[in-house]
């Protein structure tokens, strides 16, 4: 009996072993982080994983076979479906991570722009690091000494800006409690990473998290849950089954009804398609059906209640949210997520940005259909300060304490709202 004969099950046994395998592997590489590999992490960290990865594999395959004791099989068989799997997983792991480091090295490609802020020996080895390490993909552009009377903080955030910058290394040994107070705030205002090189200071009044570059500690300010690749693909994978579903199994007979409707109600096009914000505040179109008459304001003016400009279909297209089916379009493009915080007109995000502290922050993920801030209340026209400081502060806790299950609860939320109505709609 030898590896052949592990797939010769009935189909039930061959269905129900698939099913428990995928759903373990899931659940523990989900658990054990080891999918957390980042530009930094060191070869033999990566062979540590597989290593795991390998027989945790073991013990969950032998663990179905304990349970479902009428399926016979050997423990030879087993141990060459394992080698097998997890061969081709090492294989695949260590090449991707190999050619990416070769694309960055040769290529000067995925590079991150960083300064370091700072001079001292913990400095001097990370800037070292990224010197003497280009596969990692750092390019130091600057490394700044706040001794020099010419250097001062409000001169450094200048040349974050003005420079493309993406990460800054500070060292807590040459910064005071103000200055690093500064530059949280600046780095949360503009999607800037910050990181640490760690002192006796106690600054440390959030989740932070330890990371090696070669010998050097770093303190990451900001780790975000969606970051690793696990959850990013559990996310994409949430996102395309919501939205492929939707796609084929709603829109593609829905759409020519309602195009007929907004057709009939008034003139213009069937979709109506707005600059919005995205990740990384980049701009993309997202896209609704037509709910109002042609008007040149329709980019600087958000509607209301008693707006208008709103047609008699565009005003039940509102009510019952079916305006926002189009969005899934702008899923399966990859520009939006089913959940996440809403985005806004262009012109509303520069002006909330100078207005709500952290405003920022909620571009570090994509923007949803629909969100935390939706099911909890915040949903329609923006009518106070207090509105959107409140939108902005569940969308923030929603983007640091992000989980697969937050997700399918805010989608199951959504979806009672819009079977039961919702008075906030419009």
């Amino acid at each position: 009996m030898g590896f052949a004969k592990l797939f010769d099950f009935s189909s039930h046994s061959y269905l129900l072993f698939s099913v428990y395998t995928f759903f373990s592997w899931l659940i523990t590489t989900y658990s054990f982080g080891f999918y957390s590999v980042y530009r930094f992490t060191p070869l033999v960290r990566i062979l540590s994983l597989i290593g795991k990865q390998f027989f945790l594999l073991i013990f969950c395959s032998f663990t179905f076979f304990g349970i479902f004791s009428e399926i016979n099989i050997s423990i030879r068989a087993v141990l060459e479906y394992a080698c097998l799997s997890m061969g081709i997983i090492a294989i695949l792991k260590v090449t991707i991570f190999n050619v990416r480091k070769k694309f960055r090295q040769q290529l000067g490609s995925d590079t991150l722009r960083v300064i370091i802020i700072g001079c001292n020996p913990k400095t001097e080895r990370l800037k070292n690091f990224f010197n003497y390490n280009p596969a990692y993909g750092f390019q130091l552009i600057a490394n700044f000494n706040l001794l020099d009377p010419d250097v001062t903080i409000d001169s450094v955030k200048e040349y974050i800006l003005n420079n493309n910058i993406s990460q800054v290394f500070c060292s807590i040994a040459e910064l005071k409690n103000k200055e690093i107070r500064a530059l949280i705030h600046f780095a949360d205002n503009n999607l800037i990473s910050l990181k640490f090189l760690p002192d006796n200071k106690k600054i440390f009044t959030k989740k932070m998290e330890f990371q090696y570059y070669g010998i050097t500690p770093i303190l990451s300010l900001r780790t975000l849950p969606i970051d690793t690749p696990v959850n990013l693909f559990l996310k994409r994978l949430l996102d395309l089954t919501v939205s492929l579903f939707v796609v084929i199994g709603i829109l593609s007979w829905l759409t020519p009804l309602i195009a007929i409707i907004i057709i009939c109600d008034s003139k213009g096009p069937i979709f109506f398609k707005q600059k919005r914000n995205g990740i990384g505040g980049n701009e993309f179109y997202c896209f609704k059906f037509r709910s109002m008459k042609v008007n040149g304001t329709a980019d600087a003016t958000q509607a209301s209640k008693t707006d208008v400009r709103t047609t008699k279909v565009g005003r039940f297209l509102r009510k019952t949210s079916l305006d926002e089916l189009p969005q899934f379009y702008n899923v399966l493009m990859g520009d939006m997520s089913v959940v996440g915080p809403r985005p806004h007109m262009v012109a509303h995000t520069h002006s909330f940005a100078t207005q709500v502290d952290k405003f920022m922050l909620r571009h570090l993920v994509k923007p949803g259909i629909t969100g935390l801030a939706q099911v909890s209340g915040y949903r329609g026209e923006i009518e106070t300060k207090r509105d959107i400081k409140n939108r902005v502060r569940f969308d923030i806790f929603y983007v640091e304490n992000w989980s697969i299950l937050m997700d399918l609860r805010i989608i199951a939320k959504t979806f009672i709202k819009v079977i039961y109505g919702d008075n906030k709609a419009y």
